[in-house]
């Protein structure tokens, strides 16, 4: 009988746009999945995309979670409305909260750890894929249409 590796912690949380998915958004969640029991996946509404990042996510809020609810690492799917992690945390009780490390050491997630480390909840930064990101995906779909 296989052994099962006892995971670091019961449940974790993370959460994206997760716009025109691709491997970059696999492997995040595939990652965090490897750390955690039970992984819950908070989707962001388009209201809340278009409020931080300036932009519509091209694909809508029913069918990202669609996708993001048939990945086998993820458990459950929610949706996102506000940039809160510690209301998150309120809702949801999670002991590790995922997120790629491209937003590691801003002032936002600064905020965030210490907010969480309150209540012993780890910030995990995971290795974002170089080279995959949703605005490469736009761009290069934008420049082939104009090319056209």
């Amino acid at each position: 009988m296989a052994e099962t590796k006892k995971k670091k912690y019961r449940v974790g949380y993370t959460t994206g746009v997760y716009d025109m998915f691709h491997i970059g958004h696999l492997a995040i969640l595939k990652r965090a999945k490897e750390q955690c029991d039970y992984l819950i996946v908070g989707v962001s509404t388009d209201e809340l995309v278009e409020e931080y990042k300036h932009k519509t996510p091209v694909v809508p809020l029913e069918d990202r979670m669609e996708i993001v609810g048939a990945i086998r690492y993820v458990d459950q799917v929610v949706v996102q409305t506000s940039m809160d992690k510690y209301a998150a945390w309120e809702k949801y009780h999670f002991d590790a909260l995922f997120h790629g490390d491209d937003w590691k050491s801003s002032d936002l997630y600064n905020r965030i750890m210490e907010k969480l480390s309150e209540v012993g909840v780890d910030v995990v930064f995971l290795p974002h894929t170089p080279g995959v990101s949703t605005t490469i995906l736009t761009e290069v779909i934008r420049r082939d249409r104009s090319e056209r």
